[in-house]
């Protein structure tokens, strides 16, 4: 299997399963009447296409860098994560809640519910599948770190998405089931509105928590502290280095970080020896850290000296 459709494996699960559940949702909901059941097949929709445009961002953010874009393509895959939590939030929560007051003010009583809860049970086991996969994706990406604190560390949105979306989906599918539940037993069927309306905030909770994510991401964020650590243990390490300004990072995609150094070399090397160390420090770089796709080293500046 080649690397990339490796690491889109969840992604076509997750789309695979939100077709499939999606279809069958609509048909229920076509029989049944439900609410619920109408908003979830279309929470579905917007999943797969989610997964769509995630697939296409990684696709995209792969194109190598030409005149117009020299640093790459990376930073699509940050754009399409935030479109991605746009479309949760106007397509998935604002139909979720739209149609839930709609049933609520004027309530139709759902037909054969026994075809709904046939098609939850199937959902909740295929989306429960999709969830599983992008789970163990991403605790193996996520280490030791704790989950909270990995989302917010994450520089591949994709994996978080997929996870988040998913819970959401599968949270969706129990408030779905219990308000048609309850209808059923108070015979009141506005309850089955309700459930739409909290389907959408669920769905809205995390479409906002994905934007957040999202954007601090597309508008640029640092690597890895204990990356840039160790840059700048590795270039301190020469002999010839003095100093060290600053190291500043920003990744350009998961997988492409820009770092640029401000380097006092000692006055007493030549020229011709400040670059050959430039080229050791480069190669260096490049071999232990491969995701350093661009390196830039300034000399120290007066400004430096008086800043630290």
């Amino acid at each position: 299997m080649s690397p990339e459709l490796q690491n889109n494996r969840t992604l076509w699960i997750a789309f695979a399963a939100n077709l499939g559940i999606a279809v069958s949702k609509f048909v229920a909901a076509a029989i049944t009447g439900s609410s619920a059941m109408l908003t979830e097949g279309v929470h579905s929709v917007v999943d797969s296409t989610n997964q769509v445009l995630l697939l296409w961002g990684r696709k995209a953010s792969r194109r190598p860098p030409d005149a117009q874009h020299p640093f790459g393509y990376g930073r699509e895959i940050y754009f399409w994560s935030f479109v991605v939590a746009v479309l949760v939030f106007a397509l998935g929560a604002g139909v979720s809640v739209y149609e839930g007051i709609i049933h609520i003010r004027d309530p139709e009583p759902a037909v054969s519910p026994i075809i709904a809860y046939g098609v939850l049970l199937v959902a909740f086991v295929l989306e429960g599948g999709s969830t599983w996969e992008a789970f163990k994706e991403f605790r193996e990406a996520k280490g030791k770190t704790g989950w909270i604190k990995a989302i917010q560390q994450s520089k591949d949105p994709t994996g978080f998405i997929v996870l988040l979306e998913n819970g959401a989906a599968m949270f969706g599918i129990i408030a779905a089931a219990i308000g048609l539940g309850v209808s059923q037993w108070t015979g009141d069927p506005r309850y089955d509105g309700a459930a739409s309306v909290v389907i959408g905030a669920i769905l809205g909770i995390t479409a906002f928590f994905l934007a957040y994510e999202s954007k601090a991401l597309l508008i640029g964020e640092a690597a890895d502290p204990e990356l840039v650590a160790a840059i700048h243990a590795l270039v301190m390490n020469k002999e010839a280095v003095v100093t060290i300004g600053e190291v500043l990072t920003v990744h350009g995609a998961p997988d492409q970080i820009t770092a640029m150094l401000a380097v006092d070399f000692d006055d007493n090397i030549s020229a011709r020896e400040v670059e050959r160390l430039v080229c050791q420090i480069e190669d260096e770089i490049q071999a232990k850290f491969p995701e350093v796709t661009h390196l830039y080293i300034r000399p120290f500046s007066e400004a430096d000296r008086s800043s630290s």
